[in-house]
């Protein structure tokens, strides 16, 4: 189980900060930096733009100062027999500055950490030890998984933007051509991206993330059916009718009922 020792959120120094243990802190150190940075790791000194972390391994010098004002970062201090393990079994390597592709993410998942510490509840030790295996296993799976696909990794940040825009406003009527404009792509080479970041193509997405919602809906609401269409982008409720149909393998009012089935058909 990972420990934590201390941990600070949002941590702005307004006049900058200077930090150099020539033997690290006793522990492992986690450090996101939401600012531009001068950090050393393994000997070299490298000048970071914002939204880079590094974890420093124990025994590691921890050297780093700004080079913008304000410098903002989140950090924490933890332990654990099996962190270095972990690690390379990620594939995450220690004592290496990395580029943080979801910054609001690892922000969240610090805040969620020192919130654990503050409250201080019946399961914090097991809540912190999850939430930072998560924030590492998330940070390895964009690190190894998109990295290495260069116009992949190139456009991530916005593929992901578009991506939440879409998931969060299931009601308007998104085209392949309107999407492709926004990220300023061709309509093929946006929908071959899309499909090599997540798995999946741009209209499946669509379709997806609408009939999750209509589901909901029908579960939770007792709005007609006609009215859940429009909800979820349908022009019309044959049509959504239909495709409802064709992917849940029930109608809607079926659906409703209590037959339903838990997954939408791929």
């Amino acid at each position: 189980m990972f420990q934590m020792n201390r941990c600070g959120y949002n941590v702005v120094h307004p006049e900058g900060i200077v930090i150099d243990r020539p033997h690290g802190s006793g522990d492992y150190l986690f450090l996101f930096f939401r600012s531009r940075m001068c950090v050393e790791a393994q000997g070299e000194r490298f000048l970071t733009d914002k939204n880079t972390c590094i974890i420093y391994r124990k025994g590691s010098r921890q050297y780093y100062h700004d080079i913008e004002q304000p410098m903002v970062h989140d950090w924490f201090h933890f332990d654990g027999e099996d962190v270095e393990t972990f690690c390379r079994k990620l594939n995450l390597p220690l004592d290496t500055p990395m580029k943080v592709h979801e910054p609001v993410y690892v922000s969240r998942k610090v805040s969620e950490i020192q919130e654990a510490l503050v409250q201080n509840g019946l399961y914090r030790d097991e809540i912190i030890d999850a939430t930072v295996r998560c924030l590492l296993m998330k940070l390895s799976d964009i690190r190894n998984r998109i990295e290495p696909n260069k116009p992949v990794s190139k456009y991530y940040d916005l593929l992901v933007s578009l991506r939440n825009d879409i998931y969060s406003n299931p009601s308007v009527a998104w085209t392949i051509g309107d999407l492709a404009a926004r990220v300023n792509m061709s309509r093929s080479y946006f929908q071959k991206l899309y499909k090599e970041l997540f798995g999946i193509s741009v209209m499946n997405d669509i379709i997806h993330n609408r009939l999750e919602y209509a589901m909901y809906r029908l579960k939770n609401t007792s709005d007609s059916i006609r009215d859940i269409a429009a909800q979820c982008g349908y022009e019309n409720d044959v049509h959504f009718m239909r495709q409802f149909k064709k992917y849940i393998g029930l109608t809607p009012g079926e659906f409703r009922s209590g037959r339903a089935k838990t997954t939408v058909r791929a």
